[in-house]
């Protein structure tokens, strides 16, 4: 893909595929912006990583999990709920017990000098 469909709409069906499943890749599909789809059987696990200078969230779609957050223990995961990563984390996404854990990450870079956003909520 060319740096003009980072400004292009799409559709894009990660219904299906491999366990693991790129949704977009980065600069060369997005602005910077990474997702994918992952499919966990029981005992199966991600693998510990860092998040970098990158912020990660994890969508639950299906199933029950952990994810483990260096300095911060483990957070008990289930369909329906979505967890947020922040940078610089070590951490570890595990399926001890569910059938199948589903779940899609969408992991951006932060900007140089970025400040927690504060949005108002509208009634």
């Amino acid at each position: 893909m060319s740096t003009a469909d980072a400004r292009t709409p799409r559709v894009i069906d990660w219904t299906s595929g491999p366990s693991y499943l790129q949704i977009l890749g980065g600069a060369h599909e997005t602005c910077g912006m990474r997702s994918g789809r992952v499919e966990l059987a029981r005992g199966e696990e991600i693998g510990e990583h860092s998040t970098g200078d990158h912020e990660e969230t994890l969508v639950v779609i299906e199933g029950a999990g952990e994810v483990h957050v260096e300095g911060h223990g483990v957070l008990p995961i289930r369909g329906g709920q979505s967890v947020y990563i922040p940078p610089q984390s070590t951490h570890n996404v595990r399926n001890p017990a569910s059938p199948l854990l589903r779940y899609v990450y969408v992991v951006a870079p932060v900007r140089t000098g970025a400040e927690p956003m504060h949005h108002a909520r509208s009634t």
